[in-house]
């Protein structure tokens, strides 16, 4: 199915299931996005009349029970709504992995476009008078993109096959690079958001962590420029190269401090400090040193790094550049 209609749909639906009215074909066609717009001509209502049709005969298959009706006795013509009851589903028990899954399908969901085009049919229905039952009304916020302003335009030109330039800086690097990449996809792993494609500038496959992209991308050139490998797995792609070498890190930390640190870390003893103290002695795992070295570095003080040797310079510099912005501004 088209990506328009299936957002088309899901429009549809979320307009059908929010409201306890019947509403007309002409009140969807106003205020669902995606139906061809009444301009007064034969060609757009006949566009239309196919399309719905199309669409109510597919929601139908995939049985959502569409019901076909009028709210009073003086409608001149019938309507549609979805009846909540018959469309929920009783209770479900999910596994673990399979609660996970979902809740990654519904940020991405809820911070594609799909989310802006939803909530404004709901309220198109409502000014037009349709009783919109808003406690029912599904949750439509898109949260994603608040903690990663890279992905939305990101994700539209890897949808589209556009060709994307940003500005990206790696860990090791003190100032950002302008990349310019074929988009193949966008793929969360280990809880953080990757971008596939290949580095036109490199000649290569590479992968690219959203959050280190500075600024916004974006998108050059015409729609279908290119096509991913027909083969692609996002994430193997993104494990093989992200992944890499895992890595052993000691610290020690002060009594109470580094609270997240520990949630993740193996708990070795209590240390001397050398000062008649005593700290905590935790083992960490890393397949991103440099992204560790950055969060050990905002613990200051209560943190210490003491083996690897590079993990512990990788530290000092980080607090060693911090120290001079301090001393400059």
């Amino acid at each position: 199915m088209a990506a328009k209609r299936a957002e088309r749909l899901v429009n549809l639906v979320i307009a059908l299931l929010s409201t306890r009215q019947y509403v007309t074909a002409a009140r969807i066609r106003a205020t669902v996005p995606g139906y061809e717009a009444d301009d007064g001509s034969d060609r757009a209502d006949e566009a239309f009349k196919r399309m719905f049709e199309r669409d109510k005969a597919e929601l139908r298959e995939m049985g959502v029970p569409l019901e076909t009706g009028r709210t009073s006795a003086f409608d001149t013509e019938d309507g549609y709504r979805i009846a909540r009851a018959d469309y929920e589903l009783p209770e479900i028990h999910l596994t673990g992995e399979e609660a996970a899954a979902i809740g990654l399908a519904v940020r991405l969901w809820e911070s594609a476009q799909l989310a802006g085009a939803a909530q404004s049919a709901l309220v198109k229905l409502k000014a037009a008078g349709v009783d919109v039952d808003t406690s029912r009304s599904l949750p439509i916020q898109p949260r994603l993109d608040r903690g990663e302003a890279a992905f939305e335009p990101t994700y539209a030109a890897a949808r589209d096959r556009r060709q994307l330039q940003f500005d990206y800086r790696r860990p090791d690097e003190d100032s950002a690079a302008r990349r310019h990449v074929q988009p193949w996809g966008v793929v969360a792993w280990h809880g953080r958001w990757y971008l596939v494609g290949f580095d036109l500038d490199r000649q290569a496959d590479r992968v690219f962590r959203l959050s280190r992209v500075v600024g916004t991308p974006k998108p050059t050139g015409p729609a279908g420029a290119f096509e991913p490998p027909a083969d692609l797995d996002l994430t193997a792609v993104v494990a093989g190269q992200a992944g890499g070498e895992e890595h052993l890190v000691l610290v020690r930390a002060r009594p109470g401090a580094a609270v997240g640190l520990r949630r993740r870390a193996t708990s070795l003893g209590p240390a001397d400090d050398g000062a008649g103290g005593v700290e905590d002695r935790l083992q960490l795992r890393t397949t991103e040193p440099w992204a560790l070295a950055d969060e050990l570095a905002a613990y200051g003080a209560d943190v210490v790094v003491e083996a690897p040797t590079e993990m512990r310079d990788a530290v000092i510099a980080r607090l060693t550049r911090l120290a001079a912005l301090g001393e400059t501004t």
